[in-house]
């Protein structure tokens, strides 16, 4: 056996969205196998899914860590976006787990930067990061996420478990404004999460073309970025205009929150489907926009994430601090992170 392997096997990692699950097996640190992705939709229920995934692997498991689109806090877990729920502690037991680590999918998608390489990142725009400086991170999916790291003043870093994606959202023009009177006819609080996500494409797309008096046919989110990049369907294209500057006020806005002149990471399913258009769309502009803290913003690049498995090694990153044995060169900073909810049974009762 490798000396780097884990001694006691292989362990489970999985990013659980609103949509998708991913599962892959870490027989080292950062060493990922067997990636594989279920539809959420085609499971009852969570377990079902990872039953799923280690029998089609055929390898059994000691330890799991679950980076999921939900907040974490406590046993119970219970998703926004999807319909699954569980108890923590049920999960393991019926998994034959000896560990079960649960966190949010945003924060294991935190940890994961400081070891993304330049290979793994696209810069949008212009800045440079500051070294040691705060980092933000926002992605749009079947939700949007919000998260980043501050530095814990020991050379380390310690993740924001941050449920950001629900401010209130804020127009910035009025078109914009058009489209928030659209929704309130429908929600009583309409959240950034709201517009600026996959189901938010719809949305945006519905009340743009109410704003103008069109007769449009229903698409999905996919439909509307296909329509949108491959021109002829102006609806759509301004639909994606209209999602890209949004997510440039996101962005700004945890920017400033956070002072974050080490740079805005993006996440998330959306954007990186926008190919090379996003990097001349409305939002790098947007983001530079901000009165008088316009050249705060344009200071601090802005950088998508397209290494393909991000969530999948933070949580690995996690799991390993939680058992203490990391490998990384970076435990330190993982040794700073807030202590998640993890459920450990005791070795003689598992049945794995």
């Amino acid at each position: 056996m490798h000396p780097a392997y884990y001694p006691d096997g292989p362990r489970l990692l999985a990013d659980i969205g609103g949509t998708n699950a991913r599962f892959a097996l870490e027989r080292a640190p950062g060493q990922l196998s067997a990636v594989r992705t279920f539809a959420c939709a085609a499971y009852p229920r969570f377990e079902d899914a990872v039953s799923a995934y280690l029998a089609g692997v055929g390898i059994a498991v000691q330890h799991a860590a679950i980076a999921i689109a939900n907040p974490v806090d406590g046993d119970a877990v219970r998703m926004t976006n999807h319909h699954w729920a569980f108890s923590t502690a049920g999960a393991a037991h019926e998994l034959g787990l000896e560990t079960l680590l649960v966190v949010n999918d945003f924060t294991a998608l935190a940890m994961s930067l400081p070891g993304l390489m330049p290979a793994d990142l696209v810069k949008v725009g212009g800045g440079a990061a500051r070294p040691g400086a705060a980092i933000g991170l926002v992605g749009a999916g079947t939700g949007l996420g919000v998260s980043g790291l501050v530095p814990n003043g020991a050379g380390g870093w310690m993740p924001l478990q941050s449920e950001g994606g629900h401010v209130a959202f804020s127009p910035a023009d009025e078109r914009e404004v058009a489209v928030l009177r659209h929704c309130w006819e429908r929600y009583s609080h309409v959240s950034a999460e709201r517009l600026v996500s996959g189901p938010g494409l719809a949305l945006i797309r519905e009340a743009l073309a109410a704003r103008r008096g069109l007769v449009f046919e229903t698409l999905e989110p996919a439909g509307i970025v296909a329509r949108g990049l491959a021109g002829g369907d102006a609806l759509c294209l301004e639909t994606l205009e209209c999602f890209a500057g949004m997510l440039g006020t996101v962005a700004a806005n945890l920017a400033v929150t956070l002072g974050a002149r080490g740079g805005i990471y993006i996440g998330g399913g959306v954007v990186p489907r926008l190919g090379e258009w996003f990097a001349r769309s409305p939002f790098r502009a947007r983001f530079e926009h901000k009165g008088r803290f316009s050249d705060f913003t344009a200071a601090i690049p802005t950088l998508l994430i397209t290494a393909p498995c991000p969530a999948l090694l933070g949580a690995g990153r996690m799991l390993g601090d939680h058992l203490g044995d990391h490998l990384g060169e970076r435990a330190g900073a993982l040794a700073a992170a807030p202590a998640p909810m993890p459920v450990t049974r005791e070795r003689e009762h598992a049945h794995c």
